[in-house]
């Protein structure tokens, strides 16, 4: 028989769902995040009900979906056995099977990425037909395995060594349907390809080409960078299951007017600005934090801002508020007050104080070699090395608020690859005092395109 596999993408956080047409109106969902709204238009627009929900592993990265499906559709939850879960699910071990009416699934105990982890072998009667690998193999690498900590991660990188090679034991043609792929901080390398096969990673893949154990260590582990701050906390949620949802109410934001915000902004709810850089480099509520509404936003969000923390929002009339609502959830972010009502233009009408942050071009940029300007480049730490403005100062953004203090004190320019980061930094910034900073509207290449000067490489 034909099986029909969709992925679902989320590009902002680089990961994929993936819905199974079981053939009889029916619908296996594997890897599912909180926000359903893409998983439901799939599976809607093949006419499927689903009735079930698989999990390879307990995601630091997205709440998932898992719960909400049980309580909305009744789906039955699948999950590995090994990862204590404190809500109903079918506990899978190594070997186990699911009989889903003509296909079957086996669980693979392949831990690493997680030590619960489970990939997931689609069987067509004896035929293997491909594999849901979640983050053990994915397409040119495997998942990170240092999300448990500095004491585990030897004892799990080991572990997702032998966990590749039981996967790449399958036969060639079998289809490799990773959760993790690029864009994600769970260590996927950059590329357009979501899927493959064993065969394509075994030719290609070059963590498969180490000799040994030891090496496939050091290799992956010198390929991983930081990750957001939230992954730190989200696993435990999943863990414990995240709330269920009513839908339709969980996507809106609740109007506030302008003395609600500053009552709310003087008892510690943080005020999230999603508007584009521009508008808010124009004027913005004073201590409100930049984060542009873009696929990032959930990531940024949850780097950026403490969980438990209320969330009051700005936006722009043209900006959807029920895309901002379920990006917060999806990694989660429940405690959204509301949003200003009227926008800026509200705040403005009341005559409360705006503050704005200079954007800047290239051609604007004080004198790089004075000595008394700042540069502070705030991209990662791969894309400083790749080439960055000569005398720059590199904090990652996703550090910046443990050191603002640190920084010395004197005119800063802050920058990124686009606008969107630096301008995140440059609100950091603000909210810690710091009143001369400026944004540099594009990044290092196109100030070294402007200046026909090198960027220097290295760290």
């Amino acid at each position: 028989m034909g099986i029909d596999v969709t992925p679902v993408v989320d590009d902002g956080l680089g990961n994929s769902a993936y819905l199974v047409d079981l053939g009889d109106g029916r619908g296996l969902v594997v890897d599912a995040s909180r926000d359903l709204r893409p998983v439901r238009a799939a599976a809607e627009r093949r006419g499927l009900h689903v009735a079930y929900a698989v999990d390879t592993h307990v995601h630091a990265d997205f709440l998932t979906g898992a719960v909400q499906l049980a309580a909305d559709d009744g789906a039955q939850v699948i999950a590995s056995a090994r990862g204590h879960r404190e809500f109903p699910h079918v506990g899978l071990d190594d070997g186990d099977e699911v009989d889903l009416g003509g296909l079957r699934l086996r669980a693979l105990f392949t831990p690493g990425h997680t030590d619960e982890h489970l990939a997931y072998l689609l069987l067509d009667g004896q035929t293997a037909v491909g594999v849901f690998s979640g983050g053990s193999l994915i397409v040119g690498s495997a998942a990170r395995t240092d999300l448990l900590g500095a004491d585990r991660t030897d004892e799990l990188t080991r572990a997702q060594y032998r966990s590749l090679q039981r996967l790449t034991a399958l036969a060639d043609d079998v289809v490799v349907w990773p959760t993790h792929g690029a864009g994600s901080f769970c260590s996927a390398p950059a590329g357009d390809r979501r899927t493959t096969t064993i065969g394509a990673e075994k030719a290609g893949n070059p963590l498969l080409a180490a000799p040994d154990e030891d090496a496939f260590l050091a290799a992956l582990l010198g390929s991983l960078g930081s990750y957001p701050a939230y992954f730190s906390w989200l696993g435990e949620l999943n863990r414990r299951g995240p709330d269920v949802l009513d839908a339709p109410s969980a996507g809106r934001l609740t109007p506030l007017s302008v003395p609600t915000v500053d009552r709310l902004r003087e008892s510690g709810a943080v005020v999230v600005d999603v508007r584009p850089v521009s508008d808010f480099s124009d004027g913005h509520v004073p201590g409100a934090l930049s984060i542009p509404l873009r696929p990032q936003f959930a990531t940024w969000l949850g780097w950026l801002v403490s969980p438990g923390t209320p969330l009051v929002v700005v936006r722009d009339p043209d900006q959807d508020p029920e895309e901002v609502a379920w990006q917060a959830r999806k990694v989660g972010y429940d405690q959204l007050a509301g949003e200003l009502a009227g926008g800026m233009n509200a705040w403005r009408e009341a005559g409360a104080a705006i503050r704005s942050i200079p954007l800047v071009t290239t051609e604007q940029l004080p004198d790089i070699d004075s000595g008394d300007l700042e540069i502070l480049d705030v991209r990662q730490d791969s894309e400083f090395r790749s080439g960055h403005v000569p005398g720059a100062r590199h904090v990652e953004l996703g550090t910046l608020a443990n050191r603002a203090a640190q920084l010395p004190a004197r005119p800063t320019v802050v920058m990124c690859g686009h606008g969107e980061r630096a301008m995140g930094a440059a609100s950091l910034l603000a909210r810690a005092g710091r009143s001369q900073v400026t944004v540099l509207a594009g990044g290092p290449r196109d100030w070294s395109t402007a200046t026909a000067r090198p960027l220097v490489a290295g760290g």
